[in-house]
């Protein structure tokens, strides 16, 4: 896929060993749980999991360079950014997420994979029925970031049917759905009611501050 990126040793072993030492409930092997935390850009925070300080810091240490990716892969979406989500996910060693192409608000996706030493990394694919497939191999501290455009950036995520998979998402994100179509080309309405008759992908990843 162009407009994706890969980066190892993405955070500073501070914040990839406060993160990694974060108490997680138990998940069922078929099951996720997912942490939502977020920061604005003029610093207000909603948080379930990464307290207000660790949440400040991951803000100021990456915003930029989190910026500075989206500008090389997706330059007219800089300027609609709102807020950033920092989301822990604990997925089941079972569990599998199906292909799709992220939701609209996400200007720039990322996952860093956190825990434990092997699993499976991210999954890319040309089109829904999963042609094309290509694995971003698992690495701890390994940083993965695209930029997602409607029907374009398929993907999915699983375990590898022996540990739980544990990672950081972090996503730059926008609020104004009308701009991030216009910006990418495509049909505002079609986009829209996509977005919101896909119940599972919507309930899961919704969140906003």
């Amino acid at each position: 896929m162009k407009n994706l990126v890969t980066y190892d040793n993405f955070l500073t072993n501070e914040d990839f060993n406060k993160l990694t030492s974060l108490k997680i409930d138990n998940v069922k092997e078929t099951s996720t749980k997912v942490y939502h935390n977020s920061i604005s850009s003029n610093g207000v925070i909603n948080n379930s999991l990464i307290d207000n300080e660790l949440l400040k810091k991951l803000h100021s240490n990456y915003h930029s360079k989190a910026i500075e990716i989206l500008k090389n892969i997706a330059p007219k979406k800089v300027d609609l950014y709102d807020y950033s989500e920092f989301m822990i996910i604990k997925s089941g060693k079972n569990y599998k997420f199906p292909i799709h192409d992220d939701t609209p608000n996400k200007l720039l996706s990322g996952v860093i994979y956190l825990y434990p030493e092997k699993n499976t990394g991210t999954l890319f694919y040309s089109d829904k029925k999963g042609s094309d497939r290509e694995l971003i191999d698992w690495k701890p501290n390994r940083a993965v970031f695209f930029s997602r455009i409607e029907r374009k950036t398929w993907h999915s995520f699983e375990g590898d049917g022996k540990s739980d998979r544990i990672v950081l998402v972090y996503n730059l994100v926008a609020k104004n759905l009308k701009k991030v179509f216009k910006v990418e080309g495509t049909n505002f309405i079609i986009g829209y009611l996509r977005y919101k008759l896909n119940p599972y992908i919507y309930r899961i990843f919704k969140k906003t501050i």
